[in-house]
């Protein structure tokens, strides 16, 4: 089985701050806006090369994505940044109203979702946006696993005409992805085997990769593929791999209820009926910790995704 190593750990915030400079330099027409979390969402090197492409909106999330929607009429293509809670659950009705029902070419860019957001505690630990997102007709779904995919997602969003959520995270994770070109909509097959196929975003692909090698050591085969794009889903790299493994594992840091999980079991029933197990928090919110123990304690980790193999396993 392949192995992937990494020399360091970067948080994806810090990918999608990258990014978005790089995009300040190459494309005239991206502007960004924020709701008071210039830090948090990394954007103080756009600001520095582009003031006059830069918007603070303040403590006024609905009024920030009114305004963006109203910027793509003059051309511009808007990044707006703030927690993955305040960026989704506080605006849906304006993201809604104004941005996915009308088709404007906003990306909503959202930091700290999911329980690594750690200590600051349920009300800031969405894990419900994915299941909002991916509801609204038109919305591109994106949750990407590392500093590295997470700087690509960002510049090739702006080359995409829609409506975007761009989901990324806090803490340090490792970095393993290549440096390499995003493609929208395309899972990634990470790891090869026969007797399971692993399905991940975000965080968990990380854990999933981990769950592989404690696998391989017991004796069975995984394989991992990255699910970066929630939705539009790649229906056939799925379907593909479980017509080989019969069965599949899924693996996301967001409620089972609407997330990665539901989407491929739709997949499954429509085109292939597949024993799966799910790895995401059941029904529940967050509370305060550290990354690491919230991730253990919700059955977050890659010992979850082992124990959810081998649960699976046992139903073919």
């Amino acid at each position: 089985m392949k192995k992937y190593t990494y020399t360091e750990k970067k948080d994806t915030r810090s990918g999608f701050g990258d990014g978005l400079t790089e995009l300040g330099r190459t494309n005239p027409s991206v502007v960004a806006l924020c709701a008071d979390l210039i830090g948090s969402l990394k954007m103080d090197q756009f600001i520095k090369e582009n003031p006059e492409r830069f918007f603070q909106i303040g403590i006024a999330e609905a009024n920030m994505i009114g305004i963006a929607a109203g910027l793509t009429v003059g051309g511009k293509i808007p990044f707006t940044g703030t927690f993955a809670n305040f960026s989704t659950g506080r605006v849906y009705d304006q993201i809604r109203q104004s941005v996915a029902y009308s088709g404007k070419n906003v990306k909503v860019c959202a930091s700290h979702a999911g329980v690594t957001l750690g200590e600051d505690g349920a009300t800031h630990q969405i894990l419900e946006d994915i299941g909002l997102m991916k509801m609204l007709p038109g919305m591109t779904v994106i949750n990407p696993c590392d500093y590295n995919q997470t700087k690509a997602a960002t510049i090739a969003i702006a080359d995409f005409e829609g409506p975007v959520y761009l989901r990324f995270g806090r803490p340090k994770v490792p970095v393993f992805m290549p440096d390499e070109e995003f493609v929208i909509g395309k899972g990634i097959q990470l790891t090869e085997g026969t007797d399971v196929t692993i399905v991940a975003t975000g965080h968990l692909v990380w854990e999933s990769l981990q769950a592989a090698e404690k696998l391989e050591a017991e004796g069975i085969s995984a394989e991992v593929i990255n699910i970066h794009t929630i939705k539009p889903l790649d229906e056939d790299i799925i379907l593909k791999s479980v017509a080989k493994t019969g069965c599949i594992v899924t693996a996301e840091e967001h409620n089972k209820l609407g997330g990665l999980g539901e989407s491929v079991a739709r997949t499954l029933a429509l085109n292939a009926p597949t024993p799966q197990e799910f790895v995401a928090t059941n029904d529940t919110f967050g509370e305060s910790g550290t990354p690491e123990q919230l991730m253990a304690k919700y059955g977050l980790d890659a010992n979850a995704v082992v124990k959810a193999v081998k649960k699976v396993i046992s139903r073919k």
